[in-house]
């Protein structure tokens, strides 16, 4: 199929298969979401698709880092990625049959070439994971030895730590400003959503109070 018509479908195509009603800690509704989604179990391993474990953050990593946020009295924003899995560039060559209603009016008989990486794809996690921290890297970031997915930065009296679920993320550390300028740049390389402080996290509501957080 040539550009054009790809184009068309990578534009126009993402409401038609997965819908997901977003909701808040209480229950009520946040925003509708719907995305194209590929059918992972069709995918071959070794033709298709090469890793697909992916490291996301412990429980306990996330309430060691509360419990020090809480002991220095740092600030702690949370971070919501748009669409993390187009980030990035796919590595295999996969394709996809032409989302039902979306179909060329001539071509239906074509496949779509992917380019990026879309929710459904079983190598989606673990790139989106590469992607991101290769990126951190770059800004002198390390992953910790004990938890892959908290990423550590420290120059001198400034530290920073950055928790990964997926594209849930936690940042904190001691120097407000270092930590919105590293959001700044966040930003600019993904689409990102700053949740300010931390309210729900892993199935864990944060509720912040006088003494510090409470955790339920």
């Amino acid at each position: 199929m040539d550009s054009s018509s790809l184009l068309f479908l990578y534009k126009y195509c993402w409401q038609s298969l997965a819908h997901k009603i977003k909701r808040r800690v209480d229950g009520s509704i946040d925003r509708y979401k719907a995305c194209l989604v590929a059918k992972r179990f069709t995918q071959q391993e070794g033709i298709d698709y090469l890793e697909t474990f992916s490291p996301v953050v412990k429980p306990a990593t996330v309430r060691l880092v509360l419990t020090i946020v809480v002991t220095r009295g740092w600030f702690i924003h949370q971070l919501d990625v748009h669409n993390a899995f187009l980030n990035v560039i796919l590595q295999e060559e996969v394709y996809i049959e032409q989302p039902p209603g979306f179909s060329h009016p001539t071509l239906s008989s074509h496949v779509c070439h992917l380019h990026k990486s879309i929710y459904g794809l079983k190598q989606s996690p673990r790139a989106w994971y590469t992607r991101l921290s290769d990126y951190l890297i770059s800004f002198y970031f390390r992953a910790s030895n004990a938890d892959t997915s908290i990423f550590i930065y420290s120059d001198g009296h400034d530290l920073i730590y950055l928790l990964m679920y997926v594209d849930d993320l936690l940042l904190t550390g001691n120097n407000l400003t270092l930590l919105r300028h590293l959001i700044t740049l966040l930003n600019s390389e993904f689409k990102i959503r700053d949740l300010r402080s931390v309210h729900y996290f892993l199935k864990i509501e944060v509720t912040k109070t006088a003494m510090g957080f409470m955790l339920s």
